[in-house]
């Protein structure tokens, strides 16, 4: 706990098994509560390894839900066991748990309720070996969104999140798409509430083992980001009829 926040880390994980030790093992446990991984119908050896390292809380769904699927489930127990703070870390260790603690210091002391580590901060992406074309897609579909919702965030496409609760009990996720593009879609529901959301540099790391998708699916997520931008820019005027900005 920090300042008797119960601080809960959530795993979303899918095909995990060569990456999930390493990631679990560098997660601060002198502050976190505990731990759940929800496993997203993997066709490799994540649950047996997560039992193995000790993860006490894992979800194993019947059927692949898909990556924002997988995110609901995590967030839907974390609040059941009364986590006051939640950190979606990607068991992929693509990015590092040592940033645990500053993160949930911030939500823990009120000064923010909303931290997401950023890899352009710093240069953190191309430094990782984010690829060429990602890295100028994330640019400038970041640039279009703090546009389109009047914001100033360097990137919008992190995996790395943390949340306090009332944040997480204040939009309604679970109506957002199971797709890649469920983390936009939070983001966006955020700012719509009100709340403001801090970042920090964070390093990254791609490698064979990390996640990414395809090409096909990265011009797929570019879109329904930007879709989701004209709903919030539309919603804010008070024209339109998106669901996931309703109460």
């Amino acid at each position: 706990m920090i300042s008797d926040k119960k601080i809960a880390v959530v795993l979303p994980a899918y095909n995990a098994e060569k990456t999930l030790g390493k990631t679990y093992d560098e997660i601060p446990f002198d502050i976190v509560d505990f731990v759940i991984l929800t496993d997203d119908r993997s066709r490799d050896n994540t649950v047996q390894v997560a039992e193995q390292i000790g993860i006490k809380h894992i979800i194993r769904h019947e059927k692949n839900t898909g990556y924002g699927g997988n995110q609901k489930s995590c967030y839907n127990k974390a609040l059941e066991l009364g986590a006051d703070i939640v950190v979606m870390l990607h068991p992929d260790y693509q990015y590092t748990p040592k940033l645990l603690q500053s993160m949930c210091y911030l939500i823990a002391n009120d000064v923010y309720p909303v931290v997401i580590g950023s890899r352009i901060l710093g240069g953190g992406a191309r430094k990782g070996g984010m690829p060429r074309y990602k890295y100028v897609a994330n640019r400038l579909l970041t640039f279009s969104q703090n546009i389109l919702m009047n914001q100033k965030l360097s990137e919008y496409h992190t995996g790395y999140r943390a949340f306090s609760r009332k944040v997480l009990e204040s939009i309604n996720y679970n109506a957002n798409s199971d797709d890649f593009v469920f983390d936009n879609q939070m983001l966006a529901q955020i700012f719509f509430k009100g709340f403001e959301i801090a970042e920090i540099t964070c390093p990254t790391k791609y490698f064979d083992e990390a996640s990414s998708i395809n090409l096909i699916r990265s011009i797929k997520y570019g879109f329904g980001v930007l879709s989701v931008s004209f709903s919030y820019f539309f919603a804010k005027l008070g024209i339109g009829n998106s669901k996931i900005f309703k109460a």
